[in-house]
């Protein structure tokens, strides 16, 4: 089988988060582990292969560094339209190894509100009707902003319209390239203060209380992904009552 890494590395030096948000790694190496190899086993330098102890990291970061999934849970405490909201750890399974979907949006300037009709539109392109399901992941301009400083403030939203137009369908989990799911933040605000209307603030999140749904945000690589015949696996990281967890998300095509 062929595997496509879908996930972008964790590090504190690409910024790829708001500042308040950026993951703070300590890395320590072989040197540095000696003192815990002591104090676990009483073991002395001289007494380990080349004098080396065992590397390690200390990480500091939310459940939505990285590449990661969104649960329920994070856009409002009830989902469809009143019952608890799942927390990563109790969203389904089976909802995260399912055929993928790409659809290509790149030509979508970034700050576009995506509408029901663009999504139709994309799938035309490609020739394809979504099966409930489906796991579709979005390429936008946001991907050619990775590594640089206007990284958060690309890419294309997806609001209420457009992602109750795809959970309509049965889409239980969708992708992104982009920072958010929604609009960037600087231009959301923008849209805040032009209309004065709050519902307008991440309504794509918000449309979760009334549709079950999942959002995998931060994708990477989804240029070389072909429109269909693959599939995803995105398993998110199994964190107590979160409202999101990191995962390694991959796509798998079959040998031919």
């Amino acid at each position: 089988m062929k595997f496509v890494d879908l996930s972008m590395p964790l590090d504190d030096v690409i910024p790829v988060d708001p500042e308040f948000l950026r993951p703070k790694i300590e890395y320590m190496d072989h040197i540095g582990g000696l003192k815990g190899m002591f104090d676990q086993f009483g073991i002395l330098p001289e007494q380990l292969l080349d004098g080396q102890g065992q590397a390690a990291e200390r990480v500091n970061m939310t459940t939505h560094s990285g590449t990661h999934v969104d649960a329920p849970w994070h856009y409002h405490p009830t989902m469809n339209g009143g019952e608890r909201a799942w927390t990563i750890d109790e969203v389904p399974l089976d909802w995260f190894f399912r055929p993928g979907v790409k659809l290509d949006m790149r030509h979508l300037p970034s700050g576009h509100l995506v509408m029901p009709e663009d999504i139709d539109a994309a799938l035309a392109a490609i020739d394809y009707t979504l099966k409930p399901f489906d796991i579709v992941l979005m390429n936008t301009v946001a991907a050619a902003a990775y590594g640089r400083d206007d990284f958060v403030d690309s890419g294309i939203g997806f609001g209420r319209k457009a992602t109750l137009h795809l959970t309509d369908q049965g889409i239980r989990v969708v992708g992104t390239d982009a920072w958010g799911w929604d609009l960037p933040v600087k231009d959301n605000r923008k849209l805040f203060e032009a209309t004065g209307d709050p519902s307008v603030v991440w309504e794509g999140h918000k449309a979760g209380a009334e549709v079950a749904y999942c959002q995998i945000e931060k994708l990477q690589h989804l240029d070389e992904l072909p429109p269909t015949g693959f599939t995803v696996a995105c398993f998110p990281a199994k964190v107590r009552g979160a409202s999101a967890g990191w995962t390694r998300a991959v796509a798998i095509f079959e040998d031919e």
